[in-house]
């Protein structure tokens, strides 16, 4: 049985505001998080992801009450993340409305918060973000952390390896080099991540045209994220799931939305 494609709009918030840019710099309001998750939720969002991306950087933890006003407006699955350090920020944001977390920069810092959450409340509540850019590593592809920011010194695709023995759930791929470029996913790193992944595959960064959207799925992506060419109205999510159902992918309520 083959599954659905599932369709993820990214709403990237900092000071309680959608903001977008490029490779993470550059940010321009993008609009508000509540609305924008209503609007997505509406437009037939398989699921939706909040991201924090301020929250490393300042040291603080994700806005709860943002969460709160989100998963009151969406019924569709909400992964969230940001600042999330411990099990019992897990907890929190589970109590709040979140299905499911999202985490990067303290598993780099402590690889077992991986297996301290999936013990907890199981694998299918934690997603790994590996924020990866090109670089001279083993595999050509190296983590970094606090968005972009920084090397992490790990080498992407050993990290994958180690988070899935772990016991991570999901696997969200974000290219640093592609992130709001809208030149493409990117191909390469996409097909050398699946090929370690024990687990599903969210592509990230660099969705343009309607045919990047399949080529991620071609290259392994079980999801596909994106946040500016839905946010800037580039695209209707409803255009993408036509497009792919009219390419003889599996996707989710092609003709209803």
């Amino acid at each position: 049985m083959t599954l659905s494609v599932r369709i993820i709009p990214c709403l990237d918030v900092t000071d309680g505001r959608v903001v977008k840019g490029v490779n993470f710099t550059d940010l321009v309001d993008a609009g508000d998080p509540v609305e924008m998750a209503s609007l997505y939720g509406r437009e037939g969002a398989d699921e939706l992801t909040f991201l924090d991306i301020s929250a490393s950087v300042a040291g603080r933890e994700t806005t709860l009450d943002v969460v709160r006003k989100t998963a009151e407006q969406v019924f569709i699955p909400l992964t969230v993340g940001g600042g999330i350090r411990t099990v019992e920020d897990v907890d929190r944001l589970l109590r709040a409305g979140a299905d499911k977390v999202s985490i990067n920069t303290a598993a780099l810092a402590r690889p077992e918060l991986i297996a301290e959450i999936a013990d907890r409340f199981g694998s299918q509540v934690l997603v790994l973000s590996v924020d990866a850019r090109r670089a001279r590593t083993d595999s050509g592809f190296e983590v970094t952390t606090h968005g972009g920011r920084e090397s992490a010194g790990v080498d992407a695709l050993a990290w994958v390896e180690k988070a899935c023995a772990l016991g991570v759930g999901e696997i969200l791929l974000n290219s640093m080099d592609a992130d709001g470029t809208r030149a493409g996913y990117d191909i390469g790193m996409i097909t050398a991540v699946r090929a370690v992944s024990k687990v599903p595959l969210i592509a990230s960064g660099g969705a343009g045209t309607l045919e990047d959207f399949a080529s991620a799925l071609d290259a392994g992506a079980d999801a596909l994220l994106a946040a500016s060419v839905f946010h800037f109205g580039i695209h209707r999510i409803g255009d993408v799931k036509k497009y792919l159902s009219g390419h003889n992918y599996s996707v989710r309520n092609a003709h209803t939305v």
